[in-house]
């Protein structure tokens, strides 16, 4: 579906301290497997499917092992973008832009001390600048070159917001796109649509990407949520959702 990301001998800027482990992660899932293969590609990547796939650690792990390990000319830092849905502006939350902010990195907070197996590893590589993140509401003029840019949870994103970032992804860059239709927080304002599947539509027309259909078959995250993942299917089914 796509050409080949070319890539330079020409060393990548990036520098982690010697101390830092990037713990050594394999592909569980076919689904998983689809995407490695992919990624190693030098594809831009759609990563769609159920909650508890590994969709957006795996991103994160290849990006981060890309960045240590991999040879050549490739991107330098990584870049995790989501909407704000609450509001669409985070001026409502309390506290500094930077406190508000805060309260969304938690979850990468702890997939980065999972993979690197030390607490103050998100922290540590946001003031090296490795790592960053963002809400959809503040990339306009923005160019994002040498960049693995993740967009996590995309379904809760506009069609505008998606379109945005696209259109940012500068020189040596890649998109990884995370989400799940099934998550969407957008029915709580009846005047914002999910851009998801358009730009979805869209995508499937250019090579520069491949799409990775998660199954609940590819659940890991534990026997529990699988479960209630196939009881629920089967409920709404019931229901004809």
């Amino acid at each position: 579906m796509s050409q080949k990301a070319s890539r330079s001998k020409k060393s990548s800027e990036a520098k982690i301290d010697a101390s830092f482990s990037l713990a050594r992660i394999e592909p569980i899932t076919e689904a998983q497997k689809d995407v490695v293969e992919s990624f190693n590609e030098g594809f831009n990547l759609v990563l769609m499917g159920s909650a508890g796939t590994g969709k957006t650690f795996l991103s994160l792990f290849l990006a981060l092992n890309d960045i240590i390990r991999g040879k050549g000319e490739r991107p330098s830092k990584i870049i995790i973008i989501r909407s704000i849905v609450s509001t669409r502006d985070i001026g409502f939350l309390p506290g500094t832009l930077r406190e508000k902010m805060a309260v969304y990195e938690e979850p990468y907070k702890g997939i980065f001390s999972e993979l690197f197996k030390r607490g103050d590893a998100w922290e540590i590589l946001k003031t090296k600048g490795i790592v960053e993140f963002c809400s959809t509401s503040y990339l306009r003029g923005t160019t994002l070159n040498n960049t693995y840019i993740v967009l996590d949870e995309f379904q809760n994103c506009n069609y505008e917001e998606i379109r945005t970032i696209i259109t940012r992804v500068g020189k040596n860059s890649r998109l990884i796109f995370c989400g799940d239709t099934k998550q969407n927080d957008l029915y709580r304002n009846k005047y914002d649509v999910s851009g998801m599947q358009e730009i979805v539509n869209i995508i499937e027309k250019m090579k520069e990407f491949d799409i990775v259909d998660f199954e609940i078959s590819d659940i890991v995250r534990s026997d529990l949520v699988k479960s209630f993942i196939v009881a629920e299917e089967e409920y709404l089914t019931s229901k004809g959702k």
